[in-house]
């Protein structure tokens, strides 16, 4: 069997799919279809394998399943679905004509709304003509929705529902009563600070939804893709490497498919292995892999600007010594405290100064100029990613780094 086919970090899993610790939720959504009338909110961190979850529970011939990245209105939303479906949507051509330039000359005689008397008058410019598409005015999304999904079985998904825009989010939970209504399966995925969107864009919809939280995956379940993969393709590999590799991926199921699959190609493993291939870990493999995969993770502008910070206004940032020799201030400090052993994504201050200690050679920054420094790094994380990576708590002290890709890079890079 082709690696590639094994280890599937962008597309569906067969070998290696994972779902026993998802049983319950899984009963959840089919208990929701079965009740019918519901909206299914899924919320869960990015990579945490929500999509593959719906693919698995649903069954990938029965989704319509389309993203909110890009949508402004809820028409569009709508377009992609009927574009999948294969539904026709009218549309209108109109074409207009005319001269593009400019007028000018000397005028005698008394004007008004019209000119009257003598003059002269001239011309400088071109005839232009153009053409322009427009959808039907009365196109009715909703119910030509419903007239032709009713009955299929087809449940309509919108993956990354959080990052339609705020008009779209509210038209679509707006237009979606009447399809719950009339028992259409409409489940909207997002990241959990975005959990509650369909409920704020429309409140008439409470009680109408089921939610399904997702969580990060612990190393145990993570450490099942590998095992699941390597016995396929005929490899031996030690525990502690892959225990290292499920530390790496972070919760991620996706990042450890990635790393499982890089794994295989750094050793060149692109099919089973005929005979059985022992692995010897010479020491360097993990971190041969590991930066092998963070190619696949580019977020070198986002730790730059990161380590940057904001712009000062005329007074140098106080620096530190660390024990690698170099001098820093507290923005790259922070990211080194973030990346070093073991790989976490979740710091309450204590943690986080605990590790700016291990790395500072003396003295390091401690309280205001650290929480500060975080609520700005977040800020500046954030607005360069066009997402929500890392986020700072400021209530409790806790920096949050929600893609682990993110974190991944930060480490390997």
């Amino acid at each position: 069997m082709k690696t590639k086919d094994v280890f599937t970090p962008g597309k569906f899993p067969t070998v290696t799919f994972v779902s026993e610790h998802l049983e319950e939720k899984k009963r959840q959504l089919n208990d929701a279809r079965e009740a019918g009338g519901m909206v299914i909110s899924l919320s869960g961190p990015s990579k945490s394998g929500k999509t593959v979850f719906i693919e698995d529970t649903i069954g990938r011939d029965s989704l319509i399943h389309i993203t909110g990245a890009g949508v402004d209105t809820s028409a569009k939303l709508w377009n992609r679905v009927f574009d999948i479906i294969g539904t026709p949507i009218s549309s209108t051509t109109s074409t207009s004509k005319g001269f593009e330039g400019k007028f000018e000359g000397k005028v005698g005689g008394s004007a008004g709304l019209f000119v009257k008397g003598k003059g002269e008058v001239g011309a400088s410019g071109a005839w232009a003509s153009g053409s322009e598409t427009v959808e039907g005015d009365a196109i009715d999304h909703l119910q030509l929705f419903i007239r032709e999904v009713e009955g299929t079985g087809l449940v309509l998904f919108v993956d990354d529902f959080h990052y339609a825009s705020d008009l779209a989010r509210k038209q679509f939970a707006e237009e979606i009563k009447e399809a719950v209504r009339q028992d259409m399966t409409i489940i909207c995925g997002s990241v959990p600070y975005h959990s509650d969107d369909v409920i704020r864009a429309n409140t008439d919809l409470r009680g109408r939804i089921v939610v399904l939280d997702f969580d990060y995956w612990d190393p145990p379940v993570l450490k099942k893709i590998a095992t699941s993969g390597f016995d396929e393709l005929a490899m031996s590999v030690p525990d502690i490497l892959i225990d290292n590799l499920a530390a790496e991926a972070a919760g991620s199921p996706q990042l450890m498919q990635a790393l499982c699959l890089n794994l295989c190609f750094e050793l060149g493993v692109y099919e089973t292995s005929d005979p059985a291939l022992v692995v010897d870990d010479d020491g360097t493999l993990l971190e041969r892999v590991c930066r092998r995969t963070a190619l696949m993770a580019d977020f070198s502008t986002v730790v730059a600007m990161m380590k940057d910070g904001p712009k000062t206004r005329g007074q140098d940032r106080k620096s530190y010594k660390l024990q690698c020799g170099s001098i820093e201030d507290v923005y790259p400090i922070i990211v080194q405290a973030i990346a070093i052993d073991p790989p976490q994504l979740n710091f309450r201050y204590n943690g986080l100064t605990e590790r700016i200690k291990a790395i500072c050679d003396t003295e390091g920054p401690v309280g205001s100029s650290v929480t500060g420094a975080c609520t700005h790094m977040a800020r500046i994380a954030n607005e360069s990613a066009n997402s929500v990576v890392i986020e700072w708590d400021e209530e409790n002290d806790v920096l949050d780094v929600r893609d682990p890709y993110l974190l991944f890079f930060m480490r390997w890079s």
